[in-house]
Protein backbone atom coordinates (compact mmCIF):
# COMPACT_ATOMS: atom_id res chain seq x y z
CA UNK A 1 0.00 0.00 0.00
CA UNK A 2 1.45 3.04 -0.67
CA UNK A 3 2.02 6.01 1.87
CA UNK A 4 0.70 9.85 1.23
CA UNK A 5 4.37 12.00 1.49
CA UNK A 6 4.26 13.48 5.17
CA UNK A 7 5.99 17.28 5.87
CA UNK A 8 5.72 20.06 8.52
CA UNK A 9 2.38 21.87 8.94
CA UNK A 10 1.57 25.00 9.85
CA UNK A 11 -2.09 25.04 10.95
CA UNK A 12 -3.43 28.85 11.70
CA UNK A 13 -6.29 28.27 14.56
CA UNK A 14 -9.33 29.15 13.69
CA UNK A 15 -12.96 29.71 16.29
CA UNK A 16 -13.33 26.40 16.47
CA UNK A 17 -9.99 25.50 18.26
CA UNK A 18 -10.00 29.13 20.21
CA UNK A 19 -9.60 27.90 23.34
CA UNK A 20 -9.40 24.15 22.94
CA UNK A 21 -6.28 22.18 24.35
CA UNK A 22 -3.58 21.33 22.21
CA UNK A 23 -3.46 17.63 22.77
CA UNK A 24 -7.35 18.17 21.63
CA UNK A 25 -6.64 20.32 19.03
CA UNK A 26 -3.86 17.35 17.43
CA UNK A 27 -6.25 14.83 18.53
CA UNK A 28 -8.67 16.56 15.88
CA UNK A 29 -6.03 17.48 12.84
CA UNK A 30 -4.53 13.53 13.23
CA UNK A 31 -7.21 11.61 13.12
CA UNK A 32 -6.34 8.34 14.08
CA UNK A 33 -3.16 8.97 15.47
CA UNK A 34 -3.16 7.23 19.17
CA UNK A 35 -2.79 9.62 21.81
CA UNK A 36 -0.08 8.15 22.68
CA UNK A 37 1.64 9.53 19.97
CA UNK A 38 0.25 12.56 20.35
CA UNK A 39 1.52 12.99 23.84
CA UNK A 40 5.17 12.01 22.86
CA UNK A 41 4.97 14.37 19.90
CA UNK A 42 4.64 17.21 23.00
CA UNK A 43 7.07 16.05 25.12
CA UNK A 44 9.98 15.81 22.52
CA UNK A 45 8.82 19.84 21.88
CA UNK A 46 8.04 18.47 18.05
CA UNK A 47 4.63 20.31 18.48
CA UNK A 48 5.21 24.43 18.28
CA UNK A 49 2.62 26.77 19.16
CA UNK A 50 4.31 30.24 17.86
CA UNK A 51 7.76 29.03 17.54
CA UNK A 52 7.68 27.76 21.25
CA UNK A 53 7.44 25.07 23.29
CA UNK A 54 3.90 23.77 24.94
CA UNK A 55 2.33 21.20 27.53
CA UNK A 56 -0.73 19.41 27.27
CA UNK A 57 -2.80 21.74 28.86
CA UNK A 58 -1.67 24.41 27.20
CA UNK A 59 -5.39 26.55 25.70
CA UNK A 60 -5.33 27.92 21.75
CA UNK A 61 -6.44 31.07 21.27
CA UNK A 62 -7.69 32.60 17.57
CA UNK A 63 -4.59 33.29 15.57
CA UNK A 64 -1.78 31.06 17.12
CA UNK A 65 0.17 29.08 14.58
CA UNK A 66 0.24 25.09 15.65
CA UNK A 67 4.12 23.47 13.71
CA UNK A 68 2.39 19.79 13.39
CA UNK A 69 5.65 17.69 12.97
CA UNK A 70 5.26 15.00 10.22
CA UNK A 71 3.11 11.93 11.18
CA UNK A 72 1.70 9.25 9.02
CA UNK A 73 -1.84 9.31 8.89
CA UNK A 74 -3.89 6.18 8.92
CA UNK A 75 -5.71 5.25 5.57
CA UNK A 76 -9.53 5.43 6.11
CA UNK A 77 -9.79 1.56 5.96
CA UNK A 78 -7.51 1.38 9.11
CA UNK A 79 -9.12 3.63 10.83
CA UNK A 80 -12.36 2.25 9.91
CA UNK A 81 -15.97 3.12 10.61
CA UNK A 82 -17.99 1.97 13.54
CA UNK A 83 -20.29 -0.60 12.68
CA UNK A 84 -23.83 0.71 13.20
CA UNK A 85 -24.91 -1.08 16.19
CA UNK A 86 -22.22 0.67 18.03
CA UNK A 87 -24.03 4.10 16.63
CA UNK A 88 -27.83 3.40 17.40
CA UNK A 89 -26.77 1.92 21.07
CA UNK A 90 -25.22 5.55 21.52
CA UNK A 91 -27.70 7.46 19.85
CA UNK A 92 -30.53 5.27 22.33
CA UNK A 93 -28.53 7.10 25.38
CA UNK A 94 -28.95 10.50 25.17
CA UNK A 95 -30.58 11.64 27.96
CA UNK A 96 -30.78 15.20 26.90
CA UNK A 97 -29.95 17.56 23.55
CA UNK A 98 -30.78 21.21 22.57
CA UNK A 99 -28.44 23.23 19.65
CA UNK A 100 -25.88 23.66 22.31
CA UNK A 101 -25.37 20.41 24.80
CA UNK A 102 -25.82 16.85 24.32
CA UNK A 103 -26.05 14.57 27.23
CA UNK A 104 -25.74 10.72 27.18
CA UNK A 105 -26.02 7.81 29.86
CA UNK A 106 -22.82 6.51 29.38
CA UNK A 107 -22.56 2.73 29.85
CA UNK A 108 -19.73 1.10 31.42
CA UNK A 109 -16.76 -0.67 29.10
CA UNK A 110 -17.22 2.47 27.12
CA UNK A 111 -14.03 4.37 26.77
CA UNK A 112 -14.55 8.43 25.94
CA UNK A 113 -11.87 8.16 23.61
CA UNK A 114 -11.27 5.17 21.26
CA UNK A 115 -8.04 4.08 19.98
CA UNK A 116 -6.52 3.96 16.52
CA UNK A 117 -8.72 1.57 14.28
CA UNK A 118 -9.18 -0.10 17.29
CA UNK A 119 -12.05 0.50 19.61
CA UNK A 120 -14.38 3.66 18.96
CA UNK A 121 -15.37 5.63 22.20
CA UNK A 122 -18.20 7.99 22.82
CA UNK A 123 -16.88 10.93 20.46
CA UNK A 124 -16.08 9.03 17.72
CA UNK A 125 -19.52 7.09 18.13
CA UNK A 126 -21.28 10.16 17.96
CA UNK A 127 -19.00 12.30 15.43
CA UNK A 128 -19.96 8.95 13.00
CA UNK A 129 -23.69 9.57 14.06
CA UNK A 130 -23.93 13.24 13.25
CA UNK A 131 -21.29 14.43 10.44
CA UNK A 132 -22.65 17.72 10.34
CA UNK A 133 -21.84 18.77 13.79
CA UNK A 134 -18.31 19.66 13.26
CA UNK A 135 -17.79 21.20 16.44
CA UNK A 136 -18.91 18.37 18.87
CA UNK A 137 -16.29 18.25 21.63
CA UNK A 138 -16.01 15.66 25.22
CA UNK A 139 -16.72 19.09 28.19
CA UNK A 140 -15.36 16.60 30.63
CA UNK A 141 -14.14 13.11 31.22
CA UNK A 142 -15.54 9.43 32.91
CA UNK A 143 -13.60 6.46 33.59
CA UNK A 144 -14.20 3.73 30.92
CA UNK A 145 -15.63 1.72 33.97
CA UNK A 146 -17.86 4.29 34.96
CA UNK A 147 -21.68 4.83 34.51
CA UNK A 148 -24.11 7.60 33.86
CA UNK A 149 -24.27 11.44 32.51
CA UNK A 150 -21.31 12.76 30.93
CA UNK A 151 -21.57 16.16 29.34
CA UNK A 152 -20.73 16.91 25.43
CA UNK A 153 -20.79 20.78 23.84
CA UNK A 154 -21.86 21.09 20.45
CA UNK A 155 -20.55 24.32 19.96
CA UNK A 156 -16.95 25.88 20.49
CA UNK A 157 -18.96 28.94 22.58
CA UNK A 158 -20.63 26.36 24.81
CA UNK A 159 -17.35 24.20 25.37
CA UNK A 160 -15.95 27.50 26.45
CA UNK A 161 -18.69 27.89 29.44
CA UNK A 162 -19.37 24.71 30.42
CA UNK A 163 -15.18 24.60 30.64
CA UNK A 164 -15.26 27.99 32.78
CA UNK A 165 -18.23 26.64 35.09
CA UNK A 166 -16.01 23.74 35.32
CA UNK A 167 -12.81 25.70 36.55
CA UNK A 168 -15.10 27.86 38.80
CA UNK A 169 -16.56 24.67 40.77
CA UNK A 170 -20.30 25.29 40.03
CA UNK A 171 -21.10 22.14 37.92
CA UNK A 172 -22.11 19.80 40.73
CA UNK A 173 -21.06 16.45 39.76
CA UNK A 174 -22.69 13.56 41.94
CA UNK A 175 -21.93 10.30 41.91
CA UNK A 176 -23.06 7.10 43.43
CA UNK A 177 -20.73 3.93 45.11
CA UNK A 178 -20.69 1.13 47.00
CA UNK A 179 -17.97 0.85 49.11
CA UNK A 180 -16.47 -2.06 50.66
CA UNK A 181 -17.11 -1.54 54.95
CA UNK A 182 -19.37 -0.17 57.09
CA UNK A 183 -19.18 3.60 57.81
CA UNK A 184 -20.32 5.12 61.50
CA UNK A 185 -20.26 8.65 60.00
CA UNK A 186 -22.57 10.07 58.11
CA UNK A 187 -20.31 12.00 55.99
CA UNK A 188 -16.53 12.67 55.38
CA UNK A 189 -14.73 15.68 53.56
CA UNK A 190 -11.73 14.07 52.12
CA UNK A 191 -8.97 16.48 50.99
CA UNK A 192 -5.72 14.96 50.18
CA UNK A 193 -3.56 15.87 47.25
CA UNK A 194 -3.47 13.06 44.21
CA UNK A 195 -0.57 12.94 41.75
CA UNK A 196 -0.45 10.87 38.45
CA UNK A 197 2.02 8.29 38.28
CA UNK A 198 3.20 5.92 35.25
CA UNK A 199 4.37 2.55 35.95
CA UNK A 200 7.05 0.80 33.96
CA UNK A 201 4.01 -1.32 31.93
CA UNK A 202 2.26 2.11 30.67
CA UNK A 203 -0.17 1.71 33.18
CA UNK A 204 -1.18 5.38 34.60
CA UNK A 205 -1.80 4.82 38.60
CA UNK A 206 -3.10 8.07 40.84
CA UNK A 207 -1.84 8.44 44.51
CA UNK A 208 -1.84 10.43 47.57
CA UNK A 209 1.27 12.02 47.57
CA UNK A 210 2.00 15.80 48.95
CA UNK A 211 3.25 16.98 46.08
CA UNK A 212 0.35 16.18 44.28
CA UNK A 213 -2.97 18.91 42.88
CA UNK A 214 -5.16 19.96 45.42
CA UNK A 215 -8.25 17.29 45.76
CA UNK A 216 -11.74 17.53 47.66
CA UNK A 217 -14.65 15.03 47.92
CA UNK A 218 -17.21 15.03 49.99
CA UNK A 219 -19.19 11.91 50.57
CA UNK A 220 -22.36 11.12 51.98
CA UNK A 221 -24.12 7.83 53.65
CA UNK A 222 -26.82 6.83 51.39
CA UNK A 223 -27.84 3.52 52.36
CA UNK A 224 -25.68 0.73 55.22
CA UNK A 225 -25.64 -2.65 54.41
CA UNK A 226 -23.94 -5.39 56.16
CA UNK A 227 -20.76 -5.81 54.49
CA UNK A 228 -20.59 -2.20 52.51
CA UNK A 229 -21.76 1.41 52.53
CA UNK A 230 -23.73 2.66 49.62
CA UNK A 231 -22.55 6.65 49.35
CA UNK A 232 -22.96 9.59 47.59
CA UNK A 233 -19.82 11.79 46.03
CA UNK A 234 -19.80 14.85 45.17
CA UNK A 235 -16.80 16.50 43.25
CA UNK A 236 -15.45 19.59 44.56
CA UNK A 237 -12.50 19.26 42.26
CA UNK A 238 -11.99 17.13 39.64
CA UNK A 239 -8.64 15.17 39.33
CA UNK A 240 -8.51 11.40 37.48
CA UNK A 241 -9.75 8.87 39.58
CA UNK A 242 -10.53 11.22 42.57
CA UNK A 243 -12.99 8.91 43.95
CA UNK A 244 -11.64 6.10 43.62
CA UNK A 245 -8.39 6.86 45.21
CA UNK A 246 -9.97 9.18 47.89
CA UNK A 247 -12.03 6.01 49.00
CA UNK A 248 -9.40 3.87 49.16
CA UNK A 249 -7.65 6.67 51.14
CA UNK A 250 -10.61 5.82 53.51
CA UNK A 251 -9.34 2.04 54.00
CA UNK A 252 -13.42 1.41 51.87
CA UNK A 253 -12.32 1.20 48.57
CA UNK A 254 -15.02 0.90 45.91
CA UNK A 255 -16.34 -2.53 45.29
CA UNK A 256 -15.38 -3.93 41.68
CA UNK A 257 -12.35 -1.87 42.06
CA UNK A 258 -9.66 -3.50 40.40
CA UNK A 259 -7.15 -1.00 40.44
CA UNK A 260 -7.73 0.54 43.64
CA UNK A 261 -9.80 -2.39 45.46
CA UNK A 262 -10.02 -4.75 47.92
CA UNK A 263 -9.64 -8.52 45.84
CA UNK A 264 -11.27 -10.46 48.57
CA UNK A 265 -14.06 -7.85 49.05
CA UNK A 266 -14.32 -7.95 45.06
CA UNK A 267 -14.60 -11.83 44.71
CA UNK A 268 -17.13 -12.14 47.69
CA UNK A 269 -19.26 -9.38 45.58
CA UNK A 270 -18.52 -11.01 42.33
CA UNK A 271 -20.82 -14.09 43.43
CA UNK A 272 -23.38 -11.50 44.29
CA UNK A 273 -23.27 -10.82 40.64
CA UNK A 274 -21.26 -7.80 40.85
CA UNK A 275 -18.91 -7.72 37.31
CA UNK A 276 -18.05 -4.16 37.25
CA UNK A 277 -17.36 -0.98 39.04
CA UNK A 278 -19.42 -0.07 41.09
CA UNK A 279 -19.45 3.59 40.48
CA UNK A 280 -22.31 5.74 38.80
CA UNK A 281 -22.01 9.41 37.61
CA UNK A 282 -26.05 9.70 38.86
CA UNK A 283 -26.43 13.52 38.07
CA UNK A 284 -25.35 16.71 36.93
CA UNK A 285 -25.95 20.55 37.71
CA UNK A 286 -25.35 23.90 36.83
CA UNK A 287 -26.00 27.84 35.44
CA UNK A 288 -26.37 28.65 32.71
CA UNK A 289 -26.52 32.53 30.93
CA UNK A 290 -29.91 33.70 29.75
CA UNK A 291 -31.32 30.67 31.47
CA UNK A 292 -32.74 31.29 35.10
CA UNK A 293 -33.41 27.72 35.78
CA UNK A 294 -30.01 26.50 34.87
CA UNK A 295 -29.35 22.71 33.72
CA UNK A 296 -30.20 19.46 35.61
CA UNK A 297 -29.65 15.63 34.62
CA UNK A 298 -30.08 12.72 35.94
CA UNK A 299 -29.23 9.12 34.92
CA UNK A 300 -30.49 6.10 36.87
CA UNK A 301 -28.54 3.73 38.51
CA UNK A 302 -27.87 0.81 35.79
CA UNK A 303 -30.42 -2.64 36.32
CA UNK A 304 -27.36 -4.68 36.93
CA UNK A 305 -26.13 -2.44 40.00
CA UNK A 306 -29.95 -1.51 41.34
CA UNK A 307 -30.29 -5.77 41.67
CA UNK A 308 -27.35 -6.40 43.56
CA UNK A 309 -28.68 -3.44 45.98
CA UNK A 310 -31.67 -5.15 46.27
CA UNK A 311 -30.21 -8.63 47.03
Amino acid sequence: MSQKPVKVRHVTVDERGDGQRIDNFLLRELKGVPRTLIYRLLRKGEVRVNKGRVKAGRRLVAGDVVRIPPVRLPEASEVGKPPQWQIDKIEKSIIYEDNLLLIINKEPGLAVHGGSGISFGVIELLRASRPQEKALELAHRLDRDTSGCLMLAKKRSALRTLQQLQREGRVRKRYLALLAGRWNKDRQQVKVPLKKNNLKSGERVVRVDAAGKHAHTEFRVVQRFSRATLVEAELKTGRTHQIRVHAQYLGTPILGDEKYGDEQANREFRHLGLKRLFLHAASLRFPWPEREQGYAFEAPLPPELQELLDK
